[in-house]
């Protein structure tokens, strides 16, 4: 399956089957019923906190018309799981829910033929109440007194036809989530809970600045029981317990001797450095639609963002033990597959060799530390076979080691009739690639892989491709309708510091600028910022959920007042996924504090209103804490910005208010929530942040220090 998931369209010339089923056809490796009334789903795609979980036993327990206590899930693992690649790009539910539904539909299908043949009841008169059929004389077998039959070993037909919309009746209700009560009451689910009989523990020892190399390792007597592992630049302490790991670390650090040069650009002059670097990067055309259209003004703008971190509350964890030649990996990584194949290609050994059993971690919003401290602890198991040893990050390491969210910088020029309508838009966008997760290249991409004995090269990330939402480009096409376009990207060579995906990707920066540009238009135009979209605007969907957060925040009637704004920003996720259209109010005091956002979402059919409520929350507020007060900082040998005082999100006290309404439209396919309400909401505080204080801020995040230098 490609590392970009069903996003891209299949070229095996096989029947189109919906989402991951394309690639994973089995009935058997979607669902299974046992004898004793259980359902079991086994999707490809992994909890990451999203609710995804939820969202997918209710898809099957209502195509099957089974009850939904009755839906077990199994968690992904290698090899037994679909193949769903990554979970990530707000496509679990399009591609996984799409693939479940239409399996189970499937299967619902071959068990009422089974049952039509053995009674001779035309299948159209079964029905199925809580897993059993019913004739019109009661009931004639069950689910489960077929659960031996091996029915599901088959594949899924394309011609299946899944309920009508109108017919389901758990799907677009706010069904608990299953994953929580765990959570609340403090049971042991996550993979930083496990705990295996004999364990070990291991930290790793990290060099004093990026691509140092280690030269020397000083001989000592480490606490009992503990020992070094080092292969190449690869260092860790390996102990009976957390704490003597720790001591045993913090020795052989000072007992290493590195070589270390400065690698990284000056922080104080980023922007300089990327169009510098842009020089010799690769350019590549984006769009380029339309004809050149005489303007009567332009507006020429440049925008900017740092280095973002993931800054997960928990740090990365994994368990490692190795069995002869294989090695069995406990982790929370997105992809289960893409990290076996990276494993394997950093062992050089077969990915058969290599079984990888998903355990959830912290939420997280991309590519952090998972993957790399999976492979951090099967070097270390590798040094005691037969023992599982487990591998805890750092706050440090993790804040200082994880792949970062690349900086970027785009260059705009709009131009305008004599009526201040849009009549072209050239756009540059200059960044890093914003994916080097694992599975996707020949040479592995974690991090430990480049500092072996016998290292991997460390190649600049990539940017997935545009039919699967595109990286630093995406959501850099405005959605508004513009006769001209004409949009290009380069992307980075040179990548002092490692970058791979976070939530949104390119959209955080994309999204704001566009959105600042049409608020700067529309005030040369004297026209209302929410007119002034609307003019420009032929989705009729796009149209209804910024007119419906207008009524929401009462943008009509707003009334100015001293210190106080509010702004408005919009966008259709990767112009592809779901919509959304958010209200910011901001109170400008010694800092910029966000006091409420409404967002207004249509993710086309809700299966769980609650949770998808709960992704458009979760994104919005994550864009209030890189709008006013994320960035990574460095020196020019390391990240400096490893702790909670150096890289600050957002608290608690200073969450806003969140009100959100869905336009549900169950006759239209999913789209996913989690990273449609992030990056407008960056724009909608920065067009608050304006209407408050009269300035246009060019740069995140928008701190006092920044909004200084706005103009």
């Amino acid at each position: 399956m490609s590392g970009f998931g069903a996003a891209l369209p299949p070229a095996d010339g096989k029947p189109k089957l919906p989402g991951s089923l394309h690639a994973n056809r089995r009935l058997s490796q979607w669902l299974g019923f046992s004898a004793d009334g259980r359902v079991t789903i086994a999707p490809g795609k992994v909890e990451l906190g999203q609710g995804i979980l939820t969202t997918l036993s209710q898809i099957a327990a209502d195509e099957l018309d089974v009850d939904f206590a009755r839906i077990e899930v199994t968690p992904a693992a290698t090899p037994d799981s679909p193949d769903e690649a990554v979970t990530s790009g707000s496509l679990s539910t399009q591609d996984s829910g799409g693939a479940l539904r239409h399996a189970c539909a499937a299967a619902r299908a071959i068990f009422i033929e089974v049952v039509a043949q053995r009674t001779g009841i035309p299948p159209e008169r079964i029905a199925i109440v809580d897993g059993t059929f019913i004739g019109p004389a009661g009931a004639i077998g069950s689910y489960w007194e077929l659960a031996d039959q091996a029915l599901l070993e088959t594949e899924a037909r394309p011609d299946v036809q899944p309920k009508a919309a109108a017919a389901r009746r758990i799907a677009g209700t706010s069904v608990p989530r299953i994953d929580l009560p765990d959570k609340v009451f403090g049971a042991a689910r996550f993979v930083h809970d496990l705990r295996l009989p004999g364990m070990l523990h291991a930290r790793v020892v990290r060099p004093p600045a990026r691509q140092a190399r280690l030269l020397a390792l000083r001989d000592g007597a480490l606490p009992a029981g503990a020992r070094a592992v080092r292969d190449g630049s690869f260092l860790v302490a390996l102990a009976p317990t957390e704490w003597a790991a720790e001591a045993a670390a913090l020795q052989l650090a000072g007992w290493a001797e590195w070589s270390a040069e400065d690698t990284l650009p000056e922080a104080g002059d980023l922007t300089a450095w990327l169009r510098e670097a842009a020089g010799r990067g690769e350019r590549s055309e984006v769009i380029r639609r339309g004809e050149v259209v005489p303007a009567a003004a332009s507006l020429r703008r440049s925008f900017h963002r740092p280095y973002i971190a993931h800054a997960s509350v928990a740090p990365s964890c994994a368990v490692a033990c190795w069995q002869g030649d294989t090695v069995e990996v406990w982790s929370h990584s997105q992809g289960p597959y893409n990290l076996r194949a990276d494993i394997a290609k950093a062992l050089k050994t077969a990915p058969d060799k290599v079984l990888v059993r998903h355990r959830e971690g912290a939420g997280c919003y991309g590519h952090n530390g998972a993957d790399d401290v999976a492979l951090d602890a099967v070097l270390a198991a590798r040094a005691v076979p037969g023992t599982p040893v487990r591998v805890l990050w750092s706050r440090a390491e993790e804040l200082g080691w994880s792949p970062f969210s690349s900086a970027m910088l785009v260059d705009i020029e709009a131009t305008t009739d004599a009526g201040g309508r849009l009549v072209g838009w050239r756009s540059h966008i200059v960044s890093n690639g914003h994916s080097s997760r694992p599975g996707r290249d020949p040479v592995p991409t974690l991090l430990a892989a480049g500092m072996l004995a016998e290292p991997f090269p460390v190649k600049p990330s990539i940017n997935p491709p545009l039919a699967a939402g595109g990286g630093a480009p995406r959501n850099g096409v405005p959605l508004y309708t513009i006769p001209h376009l004409e949009i290009d990207t380069t992307r980075l060579l040179e990548m002092p510091i490692r970058t791979s995906a976070l939530r949104g990707l390119g959209a955080t920066l994309n999204v704001w600028s566009i959105e600042a540009m049409m608020d700067e238009l529309a005030a040369a135009a004297r026209v209302d910022p929410l007119d002034y979209r609307l003019q420009h605007l032929d989705d009729a969907r796009a149209v209804a959920v910024l007119q419906r957060v207008a009524v929401m925040c009462g943008w009509r009637e707003r009334q100015k007042r001293d210190g106080w704004g509010l702004g408005l920003g919009f966008a259709r996720y990767k112009n592809t996924g779901g919509y959304a259209a958010v209200a910011a109010e901001i109170e400008a005091r010694e800092r910029v504090f966000c006091r409420r956002l409404w967002i207004a979402g249509d993710v086309g059919e809700v299966v769980n209103p609650d949770g998808v409520a709960n992704q458009y929350e979760g994104g919005a507020i994550h864009g209030t804490s890189v709008a006013l007060l994320e960035r990574v900082a460095f020196d020019r040998r390391r990240v400096t910005s490893d702790s909670w005082e150096t890289y600050p999100i957002l608290r608690f006290s200073d969450v806003p208010k969140v009100a959100v309404e869905l336009i549900d439209r169950p006759e239209l396919p999913f789209l996913g929530a989690g990273e449609a309400s992030m990056a407008p909401t960056i724009a909608a505080i920065g067009a608050a942040i304006t209407d408050a204080l009269g300035i246009r801020p060019r740069a995140l995040p928008f701190t006092p220090e920044q909004l200084a230098s706005a103009t």
